[in-house]
């Protein structure tokens, strides 16, 4: 089916073109077709919408879709690309159309280490990275069975014919464990690391605020040291909105984290680049599997406040910015994706359950249950200490400092390591949360 006037009325290997679409595909409805593949990678999203209901309505019980024209190389799709629609096809913006095969020329024929790779943006940037050319992927992260998927997953789409012949190596390791992550950099003798692993969800790291800073900081600590001492030649970290003038233990860990980062880029020959965004749509912990679930079990969705507000871009979006930036982002850099506009929870939440089939309020209740610990309404993109400036690459803006950062990261790390890490010098510092806390707010106005 297609709505173009010049395709109707032809034949694919004696198939005939039918159209337009929303009148063909009503007419299939005395014989419903099992699946629908919309195979328009570059069409905008209020096309989506369109479609989705169109072919909803014509009885099409499966709806797969292709992935965004930024995933494609070459402009060659594969049918083992398409996957289920979801509701991140259907909202946020129209899709950037990047050249992935350029933007990852800097990779091409190298080594690449990710690490968190089981995780959503991990996994993402595997699949690109896979058919950028590398030559060989390492997939770090200290969850089995997530890297089991993801190593598997990129099997399947090599088998298919997507990307590459890229060795693919799956490692199972800690950050946190300095003497493993240097001998596995050693090792590996990689060409550039996409740092995505931490520890994210902010609740549940007000409750285990240690672990928080022991797996962010000590963890990308680790990381820094050893690439540096084995001249890997590039290292992209991953940040959020959250480092912002944090109020939670995560979001301090993620502010210390960038700065540690564009710290090391005065020492050796590693190239540091920080890449900072907002929410990603549909990753494992957020809020839209979460209202899914509560949807599928009948309501109610729960919701903190009705005027919190965030960031939301798509996954695959945010990872072929991030790929982008890695290579072109000069060394000791801060770089911020144009997120666009915050998007009020609440009308998130009414358009999944609509998604879904239902009327918000009458069908499935909405519940506002309260901000929790470390929770703010609106996350701010930058601090009043920076200034936004654009660069030569669209969605991709440049933040700079207006006076140098005012924490002093070895000493801090100095008071951070016995909380974390046991020191048999002060046993009564170990995992002491309390300890911790007056630590970061020596810094940070944490909630």
């Amino acid at each position: 089916m297609d709505d173009d006037p010049e395709k109707i009325g032809k034949k694919i290997d004696g198939i005939p073109v039918l159209g337009p679409i929303k009148d063909v595909a009503l007419l299939l409805r005395t014989n419903p077709a099992d699946e629908a593949i919309i195979a328009m990678p570059g069409s905008r999203k209020e096309y989506h919408k369109e479609l989705y209901t169109i072919l909803k309505n014509a009885n099409f019980h499966k709806i797969r879709i292709l992935p965004g024209i930024s995933q494609i190389v070459e402009g060659n799709a594969h049918l083992i690309q398409t996957r289920s629609i979801d509701l991140q096809d259907l909202l946020g913006r129209n899709p950037i159309i990047i050249n992935l095969k350029e933007s990852l020329s800097y990779v091409r024929g190298k080594r690449v280490i990710v690490t968190g790779a089981g995780g959503s943006i991990g996994s993402e940037l595997c699949r690109q990275l896979l058919s950028g050319g590398v030559s060989r992927l390492y997939l770090l992260g200290h969850g089995e069975y997530s890297i089991y998927q993801i190593d598997k997953e990129l099997r399947l789409l090599q088998e298919e014919g997507v990307g590459e012949k890229a060795a693919l190596v799956p490692v199972i390791g800690d950050l946190k464990d300095a003497d493993y992550i240097d001998y596995i950099l050693s090792h590996l003798k990689a060409d550039a690391i996409f740092h995505t692993a931490a520890y994210k969800h902010v609740p549940l790291m007000e409750e285990n605020p240690v672990a928080a800073i022991e797996n962010n900081v000590i963890g990308t600590k680790n990381l820094i040291d050893s690439a540096i001492k084995h001249n890997i030649k590039r290292f992209v970290h991953i940040s959020t909105d959250k480092a912002v003038e944090p109020v939670s233990v995560y979001g301090a860990s993620k502010h210390i984290c960038e700065q540690m980062v564009m710290d090391a880029a005065n020492r050796g020959n590693t190239h540091f680049v920080v890449v900072r965004f907002g929410n990603v749509l549909g990753s494992r912990g957020s809020l839209v599997p979460l209202f899914q679930q509560q949807i599928e079990k009948g309501g109610p969705v729960t919701i903190t406040h009705p005027d919190i507000r965030r960031y939301f871009m798509t996954i695959s979006e945010a990872c072929s910015l991030v790929l982008k930036t890695g290579g072109v982002g000069e060394n000791g850099g801060l770089y911020l994706l144009d997120m666009g506009e915050p998007v009020l929870i609440r009308d998130l939440a009414e358009q999944l359950i609509r998604f879904h089939g239902y009327e918000p309020d009458t069908e499935i209740k909405i519940d506002y249950i309260g901000l929790r610990a470390g929770e703010r309404l609106d996350e701010s993109l930058v601090s009043k200490n920076e200034i936004l400036t654009f660069t030569d690459y669209n969605r991709i803006l440049r933040i700079n400092k207006k006076e140098p950062a005012a924490i002093d990261i070895p000493k801090l790390l100095e008071k951070l390591y016995p909380v974390c890490l046991f020191d048999t010098s002060q046993p009564e510092m170990y995992r002491n949360a309390d300890r911790l806390k007056s630590v970061l707010k020596e810094h940070f106005i944490l909630s």
